[in-house]
Order: C-alpha cells, then sequence, then structure tokens
C-alpha cells in the first residue's frame, strides 16, 4: 500500500522543482526583473548613478555603435560588446524612460556608417590586417521638431572608442556623457589665488612671464572667474572654488570658502609648505624667498584634515634627478620626487590612467583624530621618506645637504587625497565681525560724503525726499549654514610647484602658437580632478566596478592549446620558406653561380609547389582559428545550460535530502 504522506511530500518537492525553474525562466525573460549575484555587485548600478538618470531635464538617446557582424571571430571583443551592452541597457532602465538606447551595427558602406562617422566614431582595427570595427557611444538630447531651434542645436557628446582598459570605470564614463548632455553649460570655476598663474612681471628680467600652461587648459574647458581675494562674498554661480597657495586670507573669505562649501559647492585646494614659484633671483643671482607657505589653518580642523605647514617632503626612492645649473651634472634631489603609477590610487577615476606625477617640495596631509569625513588617498611617497623642516629647503642650493639630513621614518605620506561626507562649519558663531579698522573707514568714507557739497542738504527739502526714496533698503542678513546641505566633495594637494611648467611640460613656440610636450601627466591630474568634480556629487560618488574578467582555466587552457597549435603551423611555414627560399636559389644560379637569365621548368614547379603549400597552411591557421572560437562557443552554451538547469536540480536534491532526514527523525522518534 502506497504511503499517502509520502505520496503528498513527493508531490511537493516536485512541485517545488517545477516552481524554481518557472522563477528562473522568468527571472531570464522579464527585463524587469535583475538580480545580481556577482562577487563585486558588477551589474548593480550605484546611487549616483540612478539619481542622475532619474532627474534628467530632458529626455536624452543614446547610440551605440558596434561592429557586432565584423566581431563573429573575435570572441573576447563580443563579450566585451555584450557587457558594454547590458550595462546601458541597465542605465537606461532605471533612467525612468528619461533614456532611449539604439544598438547600431555600422556596416561597410551603410547609412549607418556614415551617421557614426558624422558623431566622429572611428572605425580601429582589431589586429593587423583584420577588419576594423567601431566600438563608441554617442549621447544628444531629444528635441521636439516643434521645440528645435537652429541657432541652439540640441546638445550632442561622444565617447569614440570604448577602450577595454577602462571597463571598470565605463558606469563612470558613460554618466559623465549623459551629464554633459543635460548640462551641456560650462562649468564656473572661482580661482582665489596671488601666485602669478595667469602670467605676471619679473621685476629681475624686467619681462613680463607667460601664464602657466594649465591655465590655458583649464579656460579652454570652463568658464575660469578670479575671486576678488579681499572680497567677502562668493558669487552663487561658482560651481567649483579653486584655491591655490592661500595665505593670510581674511575671516571674511574663510567664512566665504566655508559657506560655498556648505551649500553643496565642490572645492579643489593647493597648499604648499614652500612654493618655489614665489622664489625670485636678484640682478647678482641670489635667492629672494618671500612667502613660501600657505595654509587654511581655520578649515581644515573642520575638514577633518593635518597638514603641517612647516614640513617639507624628501623621498630617498622617488627623488627627481636634476640640473642646478648648466656646468654641474644631474644629481638626486630628496625634495623633488616623480611619483609613479604603484603609488596612485588605481581605483579612483582621477589617478587612475596616468603614469608619473611630479612635485617639488610638497607637503603631507593626513586625516585628524575624530573626523567625521571621509579621507581618501590619491597620491602617496615611497616608504623611504620623512618630513624636513621647510626652512632647510628654503634657501638651499646645494642638494646633497639634504642628505646629511635625511634618516628615512619607513612611513608613506599623502600628497593628494579627496576628502568627503558630512561636514560641520568652522564658523560656529555665524559670519565674523568686520575688523574695527575696516568698519572706521566705512565711517570716514560716509562723513565725507555727508560733508561733501553735492550732497543734498536740508534746505532742499525736495531733492531730499528724493534722496531718502531712492536710498535702498537694508539687504537682509544671509543665511548662515552649519552643516552641508549634500556631501562635501573637497581634493586637496599638498604643493603648488607640480602646476608649473618646469616640472610637467616643454612649451614650444611655432608660428605664434604654444605648442606643448608633456613628460609628466601632472596637467591631466589638474583637469581630471576639475573634470570629476564638475560633475556634483552624483558622479563623484561613482567608483569603480570592480574585475569583470575572471579566471577561467578551461577557456585558457583551450586558448593555449591553440596558441601552440598556430605556433607548430608558423613553425613549419617559416622552416618550409626558408628551404624553399634556399631551393629556388640554387635553381636559380648555374654551374658557376651566376644568376640564370630565364626561368626554368624546373624553378617554375617549385614556385608552384610553394604556392600550394602557403594556402594549404593558411587553410589550416584559419581552421584552427574558428575551432578555438567553436570550442568557446560550445562551452559557453553548456554553461548557460547548467546555470540554468543545474542550480534548480541542486536545491531540489537539497530540499528532498533535507525532507528525507526529516522523514527518519520522525520515525525514529516512534
Amino acid at each position: 500500500m502506497v504511503n499517502s504522506k509520502a505520496l503528498f511530500s513527493s508531490a511537493g518537492l516536485a512541485g517545488i522543482f517545477f516552481g524554481v525553474i518557472v522563477s528562473v525562466m522568468l527571472i531570464t525573460m522579464l527585463p524587469g526583473l535583475r538580480i545580481d549575484l556577482t562577487e563585486d555587485r558588477l551589474y548593480t548600478l550605484s546611487e549616483g548613478t540612478r539619481n542622475i538618470v532619474s532627474n534628467l531635464e530632458t529626455p536624452i538617446e543614446l547610440r551605440f555603435f558596434y561592429s557586432e557582424s565584423a566581431t563573429e571571430d573575435q570572441p573576447q571583443i563580443r563579450a566585451y560588446g555584450r557587457r558594454v551592452q547590458e550595462l546601458l541597457e541597465e542605465i537606461t532602465f532605471a533612467s525612468e524612460d528619461n533614456l532611449t538606447l539604439n544598438v547600431i551595427d555600422p556596416e561597410p558602406f551603410s547609412e549607418e556608417e556614415d551617421l557614426a562617422t558624422q558623431f566622429g566614431i572611428r572605425a580601429v582595427p582589431v589586429s593587423q590586417g583584420g577588419e576594423s570595427i567601431y566600438f563608441g557611444l554617442v549621447a544628444s538630447q531629444v528635441v521636439d521638431e516643434a521645440d528645435y531651434n537652429p541657432l541652439a542645436p540640441p546638445a550632442v557628446e561622444a565617447l569614440p572608442l570604448i577602450r577595454p582598459d577602462q571597463e571598470q570605470f565605463l558606469e563612470y564614463e558613460f554618466m559623465k556623457l549623459i551629464s554633459s548632455v543635460n548640462s551641456p553649460e560650462r562649468t564656473v570655476i572661482g580661482l582665489i589665488t596671488e601666485l602669478d598663474i595667469d602670467g605676471g612681471f619679473n621685476p629681475a628680467t624686467g619681462q613680463a612671464t607667460s601664464p602657466w600652461f594649465v591655465m590655458e587648459m583649464i579656460r579652454q574647458l570652463y568658464d575660469v572667474r578670479r575671486v576678488d581675494i579681499n572680497a567677502g562674498s562668493i558669487d552663487e554661480d561658482v560651481d567649483i572654488l579653486m584655491i591655490v597657495h592661500p595665505q593670510e586670507l581674511s575671516d571674511q573669505m574663510l567664512y566665504a570658502v566655508d559657506q560655498h562649501v556648505m551649500k553643496g559647492g565642490e572645492a579643489i585646494v593647493f597648499l604648499d609648505p614652500n612654493a618655489d614659484s614665489l622664489v625670485t633671483r636678484s640682478p647678482q643671482g641670489a635667492l629672494i624667498p618671500a612667502g613660501m607657505g600657505s595654509d587654511l589653518e581655520v578649515l581644515l580642523p573642520a575638514w577633518g584634515v593635518e597638514y603641517q605647514g612647516d614640513k617639507v617632503l624628501a623621498d630617498n626612492e622617488l627623488a627627481l634627478r636634476v640640473r642646478m645649473s648648466q656646468n654641474e651634472r644631474p644629481m638626486p634631489h630628496l625634495g623633488m620626487v616623480g611619483v609613479p603609477r604603484a603609488n596612485l590610487d588605481q581605483e579612483d577615476i582621477i589617478t587612475s590612467r596616468l603614469e608619473t606625477v611630479n612635485f617639488a617640495s610638497a607637503g603631507a596631509l593626513s586625516q585628524s583624530d575624530g573626523a567625521i569625513t571621509t579621507f581618501e588617498p590619491l597620491i602617496r611617497s615611497s616608504s623611504d621618506a620623512m618630513l624636513m623642516d621647510a626652512a632647510l629647503v628654503e634657501n638651499m642650493t646645494d642638494p646633497s645637504i639634504l642628505f646629511d639630513e635625511f634618516q628615512s621614518q619607513g612611513t608613506s605620506y599623502v600628497l593628494a587625497a579627496r576628502v568627503s561626507g558630512e561636514i560641520n562649519t568652522a564658523f560656529p558663531g555665524g559670519r565674523p565681525e568686520v575688523p574695527d579698522d575696516t568698519a572706521s573707514d566705512d565711517q570716514d568714507d560716509a562723513d565725507a560724503a555727508r560733508d561733501s557739497p553735492d550732497t543734498a542738504s536740508s534746505d532742499n527739502p525736495a531733492i531730499s525726499e528724493s534722496s531718502a526714496a531712492e536710498t535702498p533698503e537694508e539687504a537682509p542678513a544671509e543665511m548662515h549654514l552649519a552643516q552641508t546641505q549634500s556631501p562635501a566633495n573637497i581634493v586637496l594637494f599638498a604643493d603648488t610647484d607640480f602646476l608649473t611648467d618646469r616640472l610637467w611640460v616643454q612649451v614650444a613656440q611655432f608660428l605664434g602658437q604654444r605648442i606643448p610636450q608633456p613628460f609628466a601627466n601632472n596637467g591631466d591630474l589638474l583637469i581630471n580632478s576639475l573634470d570629476n568634480l564638475s560633475g556634483g556629487a552624483d558622479l563623484v560618488s561613482i567608483r569603480s566596478r570592480g574585475t569583470y574578467s575572471r579566471p577561467f582555466t578551461r577557456v585558457i587552457a583551450l586558448q593555449r592549446e591553440a596558441d601552440d597549435r598556430l605556433r607548430t603551423e608558423e613553425a613549419d611555414l617559416l622552416n618550409r620558406l626558408s628551404e624553399t627560399e634556399a631551393a629556388l636559389a640554387d635553381l636559380n644560379q648555374d654551374e658557376d653561380g651566376n644568376p640564370l637569365g630565364q626561368l626554368t621548368p624546373e624553378i617554375q614547379a617549385e614556385i608552384d609547389r610553394f604556392n600550394g603549400e602557403m594556402l594549404d597552411t593558411r587553410r589550416r591557421l584559419r581552421d584552427v582559428q574558428f575551432q578555438l572560437t567553436e570550442d568557446i562557443d560550445q562551452l559557453g552554451a553548456n554553461l548557460k545550460a547548467i546555470n540554468t538547469g543545474l542550480v534548480p536540480v541542486l536545491i531540489t536534491i537539497f530540499a528532498l535530502l533535507a525532507h528525507y532526514t526529516r522523514l527518519r527523525r520522525r520515525r525514529s522518534a516512534r
């Protein structure tokens, strides 16, 4: 007699099995259902991305130009193309219909290829002598025909090539592209500095000095406005505050900077314990240092940052070799360091693609105790370093002196960092009061205006009443913010000299144009920083998506096996080629070694045999390459079948074992 309980249990487990299979099929078929089971959450969009795409001001169309048909024999590129398309589809789905995605395959001599060329997307070869492919993205505003204005066409931005080496930052690159189209207005940068960064006058030579080349780069990309260093406010439309070597800023200006950050404005700050750009030479050649150090003593503690304005970094491992004069040989300078790629944060978009950055007499940054902000180092020194007194470097003319004072501390110091998060104001009591001398000056101006003969007197009541009527009302007091309205984003550097031309670029003159020849990535570092900050808090919050590529031993084994076969075929081909050339040389000579005047039938037959071998070998090479692609595709199909079928089976087996164990326990209890 069949046990009814066992029958019902088996039926229930079978129902569970089919339910799991149906669930997997629904998840696969329905685009609205998304589950990311990857280790690094590779297909889970960041919160910043969701905020950007869900709050777009105008609809945006994405055109993904991808030569899918031309990559049939390129499994790695095809897999990369699928990942890019899946990420774009995920971003489009999260936009709540603000984005539309069109995947375009620009085949040769087609209208799609002309469209790709029109947007600046260029075909690139994937192998020597192979077919070129298109792999780019275009974002453009969608405007109704009735609203189209030829004088103000829709904004369009393009990413001409989506390189595989930038896969970890694809989400950031795509969102930067979309943000640029959504807000095509140029970012406004407020520049606070007293350095001759925009050019000046050299009293020693009596000639004007050229602007630093970084300023030419910035002005091409951004709207740069100088902020009056004696002012007590910053314009509301300033997006990024760029502070270079702040020295003795007034409390009013410090308060304005503080409130700019409290309102959610971004800032990039360059401090320096020993600004070499301020050093001038007397007519006799002597160094004349003046006001070498800079600091933000009031603001840095509120930002959770420690900085010693009287200490200079000395690094024995990263020291640059410099020539102090034309007649001296280059020697290592502990105060001038070249930071290589290994000491740059590869997880941050600002520094991830740089190779080397040069600094001179830089300081060091660190997170203060009890800081509530997030402190992320971007650039570090080596561990064979120490902090020296800035006074020792200030008047130094012989770099070898630094070696006498150098004692490695075994510590890696931070030269640049990103500070983010909630910040409390550095002025809890509100705007500081204006100094008495300033107030007395204002009073003197008022008294002078009152005593001026041009001022209306009480003898002319009509004029007096008119003047009183035109007197503006007292402006309301500006609202004081005690905490940031949105997470702050500040990039700090402990050096200003790395912005000067001498540390990263040689500028040549050609037909009146300044042609840069960079030898370090200092300029790229600055542009990356401004570019990152210009996207706002949401764009800044997007980080690396982790590693897509995983060690797949079976695929690696297949590729290695195919490579071995290809190398064997190539070796045989080269050997046959050498032997045939030698045989042809022998047949083409007479007994005395002189060349024959015409081809003999033997030579012609040998040439025909060689051509036949070449064609046969090339055919075998193509067969090996085709078989490699077939093996990888078949392996991928098997893995898909296992993922969709084996997982439910394993779950069912586990459920059956658990049920069987439970039944045995019940029977044992009886």
